[in-house]
């Protein structure tokens, strides 16, 4: 593998959840231990299962792993890091502060960049020279933090200051108020990540054209801050053996050997490695030490199991969604789970039936018109494109904000509005515009907020608070986006995602994020499952028994609602095969 070739002391294992980020990190871990080195493994994933792979408990102290000479391992909880930093910031201000104003406060410091922040809080001692890192020749970090979070602690100036002058905006900014006094350290850290000398950053993904132009856009993201250092791996890919006996493994091959042929430009120029899909659950040190190697998969007894599972199917969920004759629909998931898709086959199926419908999408890397690929009686199409309106959002915070700040203000302002929230709030006041045709059509949404930017929306005094005020003062009937979410009977979120461990665990985390917001996710889809298909490649039978898990786990713990979508041989483009994926 080229990206373990002459190795740095830091190597960083970035992508999206379930492409094999922390399976592959510890695997490089086992190697080079083997090789002699004294190594100390990282993990910040919030689904880590690093202890699992070793069979023992680590958590947030290094322990050294028994079998494995030279091997250390660290698991940083995430959220409970997040949680130790928000008491430390909201904790003096408390029963000082208006309860409502600590509210707010709390909210700003609830979503993904706290806990990634605070994430990186807790491991910047392990990027700087220090006695607890003296002893390790390699430190191998499982999730790396995302380029705005370095670009945040890249900024100059006071960030608490900025803040208590009301000048910020619902942005990622809030999270950094209590690191004043911790701005060279950080500095310190930024830097060694920045230094190819030192550090490498390894972009892992699936041979999936959604997921590569994702990792493309991060790696333009950290190459545009300095970190330049990075390689590039696909995992999964399919062997072309499997192929060679089963209609089922040979779509699939044909569709990744398409992706990788159309690869973006951007990671062309990136060392590449690539690497096979395999049958077995990656825990345990045999499996691991199979991984970065091209064993073939070899039958055995299980490949003559019954594959049990019930599946019901995407259009039992349409009958119930079509029983009110108007609504609003609304996909939500993690990157990379087939969003868009079902976004387009839910939609098509209620068309079928002769409802009017309209799809429409903010995800920047969606192309509904040619997933749809031809036209419908009563559906229409539309796009909101996620980069013109955050531009007229941004543009109008910074006329009507930025008019007294000085340069440096300035500079903290517009990194403020460079945010991921910023991009949320600003599509879903675009979505709002949307929401009202629900009252007499059916309006599925592809890419939603998250209940973090709702409850900021919210908590901030923004469109529903407003409203409510000023409609409850003339006595007058109202329903704001934001009611009309957490109502049912008018809105219906189907949360999509895979039967994999990754997935259903960023799924449920998501989902706890909405109901702290008031709404409650109506149904899962788990989409592309084996399990749901018919194959012959005993490789991907294996999965399918793989599979059965995580599908027994939504539906025991996490969904009362569920359909699961059968992967498809042929690419679900065109209307008929999006009917075909609806129907199962």
């Amino acid at each position: 593998m080229q990206f373990l070739d002459q190795p740095p002391r830091f190597l960083f294992f970035t992508g999206k959840g379930g492409v094999g980020k922390t399976s592959i990190a510890c695997a490089t871990a086992i190697q080079l231990a083997a090789s002699g080195k004294r190594v100390l493994l990282v993990s910040t994933d919030p689904a880590s299962n690093v202890g699992q792979v070793f069979g023992i408990n680590i958590g947030n102290n290094i322990t050294a792993i028994p079998s494995v000479p030279n091997l250390s391992a660290l698991e940083i909880d995430p959220q409970a890091a997040a949680q130790e930093y928000r008491d430390r910031i909201v904790g003096p201000v408390r029963g000082i502060l208006p309860d409502d104003v600590v509210r707010g406060i709390e909210e700003q410091l609830s979503g993904a960049c706290t806990t990634e922040i605070a994430a990186f809080d807790e491991f910047t001692a392990l990027l700087i020279d220090s006695p607890i890192t003296d002893n390790y020749h390699h430190i191998i970090f499982d999730t790396a933090p995302t380029g705005h979070t370095i670009r945040l602690l890249q900024l100059p100036g006071a960030w608490s200051g900025f803040l208590e002058q009301g000048k910020g905006d619902a942005s990622c900014l809030g999270p950094l108020a209590g690191l004043e006094k911790q701005r060279a350290q950080y500095k310190a850290a930024v830097d060694a990540l920045a230094d190819g000398e030192r550090t490498r950053l390894i972009l892992v993904a699936r041979a999936q054209q959604s997921t590569l132009r994702e990792v493309a856009r991060t790696h333009e993201e950290l190459a545009g801050i300095g970190l330049k250092q990075q390689h590039l791996v696909i995992n999964g890919i399919l062997p072309q053996v499997e192929a060679e006996h089963d209609e089922l493994a040979a779509a699939i091959y044909r569709r990744e050997q398409a992706a990788l042929h159309s690869i973006p430009d951007a990671l062309k120029t990136l060392p590449q490695d690539q690497v096979s899909l395999k049958a077995f659950d990656l825990v345990g040190l045999e499996a691991l030490g199979q991984l970065l190697t091209d064993i073939p998969h070899l039958a055995n007894e299980n490949n003559h199991s019954e594959v049990d599972v019930d599946k019901p199917s995407l259009s039992s969920l349409v009958d119930s969604i079509a029983a009110d004759g108007h609504g609003l629909v609304m996909l939500m998931g993690k990157g990379g789970v087939g969003k868009t898709t079902v976004a387009a086959a839910v939609a098509v199926e209620l068309a079928r039936r002769g409802l009017p419908v309209h799809l429409t999408t903010s995800d920047p890397a969606a192309h509904l018109a040619d997933t749809l690929n031809g036209s419908l009686d009563n559906l229409t199409v539309s796009r909101i494109d996620p980069h013109a309106e955050t531009e007229r959002y941004r543009n109008h915070v910074l006329e009507t904000k930025a008019a007294q700040l000085d340069a440096q203000g300035r500079a903290l302002l517009e990194e403020d509005l460079r945010s991921p929230c910023t991009e949320e709030i600003a599509v879903f006041q675009a979505f709002s515009r949307i929401i009202r045709e629900a009252g007499k059509k059916y309006v599925v949404m592809d890419t939603a907020p998250t209940g973090h930017t709702l409850l900021l929306l919210d908590a901030t005094g923004a469109y529903h608070r407003e409203v409510a005020r000023q409609m409850d003062k003339a006595h007058l009937h109202f329903t704001t986006p934001m009611m009309q979410l957490q109502d049912s009977k008018q809105t219906k979120i189907l949360i999509v995602t895979l039967a994999e461990k990754t997935p259903v665990m960023e799924a449920a985390n998501l989902q706890a994020d909405l109901q702290r917001a008031g709404i409650e996710p109506w149904a899962w889809v788990i989409n592309n499952s084996i399990a749901a298909a018919t194959t012959n490649s005993a490789l991907l039978h294996q999965r399918a028994l793989n599979e059965l898990v995580e599908i027994n786990a939504v539906a025991k713990q996490h969904s009362k609602r569920y359909a699961v979508v059968p992967m498809a041989k042929e690419e679900p483009v065109g209307v008929s095969r999006l009917l075909g994926l609806a129907t199962g």
